[in-house]
């Protein structure tokens, strides 16, 4: 396939292109920063997607579009900026989609869409979270990674054979961080984060399936690893941290907080760790 990536000059952006060329497919490449021009089997635009007609122009001819283009959240800059910039992003993605027949698009949502690291205290009603879990995003990022799942729900009801993947990702990193970093960290951001990450590859993968996998409509699908950081076992962590959340799954050892179940069924992914 012909797969735009947006914001593939970025962290996950780089892993998705190299990823999306090792399984031959052909990447159009679309960010702020000027990329690699001599990388085989990709095209570059340097232009930015809140601007829809450049967006648009550069996507046609595109059979998949892997939307990963934003700002990382907030405090980066102010706050009206974070999330329009983001919800216009993402608006602008699935609408140029939709006009061009692009049917597949995946986009990069996040945990935070349902509210937590940038709460001022992040409400959870149960563990481990599933996508069923309701919002209490408050904060100008979190807020604008649900406006994009809430996008995608219409998108897909007005062009009903288009299919959306938005991944809830989560703490990217090359490796699983086991440092006394995170054994010391046990207040403030790291315990909002419920401890988890993602590895790169893993994402990277995700991201693929996202346009290639079989599932219909708008599917939104936490893209987290299925262990913590943490060397302590989970429960003693939820007892110490969370005391009034319910448990109605697996957090024996150091399981994840999130249930990735749901990605397993309908993407056929799991974490690159899971089995090993």
């Amino acid at each position: 396939m012909r797969i735009a990536i947006t914001g593939g000059n970025g962290r996950i952006g780089q892993a998705v292109v190299e990823l999306a060329l090792t399984q031959g497919h052909t990447v159009v490449n679309i960010d702020r920063i000027k990329g690699d021009a001599d990388l085989s089997g990709v095209t570059h635009f340097q232009l930015d997607t809140t601007d829809y007609d450049s967006f648009k122009k550069v996507l046609d001819g595109c059979e998949a579009l892997i939307h990963l283009a934003a700002i990382p959240g907030p405090g980066y800059h102010p706050d009206h900026i974070v999330h329009n910039n983001n919800v216009v992003s993402s608006y602008n993605a699935l609408r140029a989609a939709a006009e061009l027949g692009i049917n597949r698009v995946c986009q990069a949502s996040s945990i935070n869409a349902i509210g937590g690291a940038y709460s001022r205290l992040p409400h959870y009603d149960y563990f481990p979270l599933d996508e069923e879990h309701p919002t209490y995003n408050e904060d100008p990022y979190s807020l604008s990674k649900w406006i994009c799942e809430i996008q995608a729900d219409s998108f897909v009801r007005r062009y009903e054979n288009m299919k959306i993947a938005s991944l809830r990702i989560h703490g990217v990193a090359a490796e699983r961080i086991d440092s006394a970093k995170w054994q010391d960290s046990a207040t403030d951001i790291v315990v909002k984060h419920l401890w988890g990450y993602v590895r790169r590859d893993s994402t990277a993968r995700a991201c693929l399936l996202g346009v290639t996998a079989d599932f219909s409509g708008h599917e939104a699908f936490y893209i987290v690893a299925s262990d913590t950081v943490m060397n302590i076992a989970s429960l003693e962590l939820k007892e110490q941290f969370y005391p009034n959340v319910s448990v109605q799954g697996d957090l024996s050892e150091n399981k994840s907080f999130f249930d990735c179940q749901k990605a397993k069924r309908l993407l056929g992914w799991q974490h690159d760790t899971d089995s090993k």
